[in-house]
């Protein structure tokens, strides 16, 4: 039987999203049009659904995507824990794309299993990472919400579903994203969470 109902969204656009430039949780940039177009589709498609509680992490982007919903009167919380990666000095200067190879690299010791290497001497590890997340599971468990909206960010959700799921963090590139995309998460009253829907689109059909 489910016992909660977790939507999770990546947020909106930002203009470091459509440049390929890393983010991360030091870089607080707030959402472009784009993003913003986004988030309103996002809403026009979900707004019928009671949401008990909205939790968002504490970076603009995010609670900027949930927003309406708010308007509308649903209670928000704001979560450190839910907060993006830290890539370090990475973060405002460098391309995810292929041709990065710093990027890449990293990508690909995560991808071995080496999940305690950080982007930069003041970046934070895929591990680093999964113990904060840990924190906000245990938040998760113990609420009394049903309905559940999360707001947060791309490599904090590739991270979310292995350690929701309990597969090994070096799985993390097979949970894909994209700006304002949605995981739907059911918690059972066994405690096992199974992932509904992946990386789902539907309501930005239609957009440019």
């Amino acid at each position: 039987m489910i016992q909660k109902e977790i939507y999770i969204i990546r947020h909106g656009q930002t203009d470091h999203n459509a440049k390929g430039i890393v983010q991360g949780r030091g870089v607080n940039l707030s959402l472009n049009e784009k993003g913003k177009r986004q988030a309103e589709a996002f809403f026009n498609a979900y707004k019928h659904i009671p949401f008990d509680i909205i939790y968002t992490s504490t970076l603009t982007r995010a609670q900027e995507t949930v927003e309406a919903f708010r308007q509308l009167g649903t209670p928000r919380e704001i979560f450190s824990e839910l907060d993006e990666i830290s890539w370090g000095e990475l973060e405002g200067s460098i391309s995810t794309a292929e041709t990065s190879e710093a990027f890449q690299s990293l990508i690909a010791r995560w991808k071995e299993g080496d999940i305690h290497a950080k982007p930069s001497e003041t970046g934070e590890s895929p591990y680093e990472l999964q113990q904060r997340q840990k924190k906000f599971i245990n938040h998760l468990h113990t609420t009394s919400h049903r309905k559940i909206l999360i707001g947060t960010h791309g490599r904090f959700i590739r991270a979310f579903m292995c350690t929701l799921t309990g597969k090994p963090l070096s799985e993390m590139e097979t949970f894909h994203h994209v700006n304002l995309c949605l995981y739907k998460v059911n918690l059972h009253e066994t405690g096992e969470f199974e992932i509904e829907l992946h990386c789902e689109q539907e309501h930005l059909e239609g957009l440019d």
